[in-house]
C-alpha cells in the first residue's frame, strides 16, 4: 500500500528508536543526521528527502536489529520504493534505490572523484563492521566494468552523495532539526512532484 507523509511519520514514531545496526544512533537519529548533512551540503530538497528516507526500508522490511548478523540482506534499498512511488519522483527514488550499489562503487573507486580523499581500499577499510557484512551480502565490491556502468546511470552521483552522508550520519548525541522539519521538506517535494505530473 502506498505511503502518505503521515505514514512516514507513523513509521518513524513506531520503529525509529531501533538501534541502527550496531552504531551509536537509532534509525531516526541516523535519518535526521543524513538529512542535516544533505542540507549542510546545499543539496536540493529532493536530495535532502532522499537522504532522510534512504534507510526507511529497514523499518518497512522489519528484520529486527542487525539482520546481517544472521546473514540476512533485507533489501532495504528496494522495498521502500513501492511505498514511496506515489509521493516522489526519480530524483528522490533513484538515489534511495542506488545507495547500496553506491557503497559497492565507492569500495571500488573511492571518493576522490566526489570531493573526498580515500581510494577504494581505504574506503572499504573505513566501513563499519555491519557495513562490511552487508557489503558481502549485497554482492561485494564492484568490478571496474560494474563501477563504470553504475556511475553512468541517471542520479548515480546523487546516490554516491547520499551514501557518503550515510557513512557519517552515526554520531551519538548530535543535534539535528526535529523530524517535522524533514517531513515538511518531503511534503513540499511531493507536492511539487504531483504538480509536475
Amino acid at each position: 500500500m502506498p505511503f502518505s507523509i503521515d505514514d512516514i511519520d507513523r513509521l518513524f514514531a513506531g520503529l525509529g528508536d531501533r538501534a541502527y545496526a550496531g552504531e551509536p544512533v537509532t534509525q531516526l537519529e541516523h535519518a535526521l543526521q543524513s538529512g542535516l548533512l544533505a542540507e549542510e551540503a546545499g543539496a536540493s530538497e529532493a536530495l535532502v528527502t532522499a537522504a532522510f528516507l534512504h534507510d526507511i526500508g529497514h523499518l518497512i522490511n522489519d528484520q529486527g536489529e542487525s539482520p546481517t548478523l544472521r546473514g540476512i540482506d533485507d533489501r532495504h534499498e528496494v522495498v521502500a520504493l513501492p511505498r514511496l512511488r506515489e509521493l516522489f519522483g526519480e530524483d528522490v527514488l533513484t538515489p534511495i534505490r542506488l545507495h547500496v550499489n553506491a557503497k559497492r562503487y565507492l569500495c571500488a573507486r573511492g571518493d576522490r572523484a566526489h570531493g573526498g580523499q580515500m581510494s577504494g581500499p581505504q574506503y572499504l577499510d573505513a566501513l563499519s563492521a555491519d557495513s562490511k557484512r552487508s557489503l558481502r551480502l549485497q554482492g561485494g565490491v564492484f568490478s571496474d566494468r560494474e563501477a563504470d556502468a553504475f556511475i553512468a546511470q541517471p542520479h548515480a552521483a546523487d546516490a554516491v552523495r547520499v551514501r557518503l552522508w550515510d557513512d557519517t550520519a552515526k554520531v551519538a548525541g548530535k543535534r539535528t532539526p526535529r523530524m517535522a522539519h524533514y517531513l515538511a521538506i518531503a511534503a513540499r517535494v511531493s507536492s511539487a512532484t504531483r504538480r509536475a505530473a
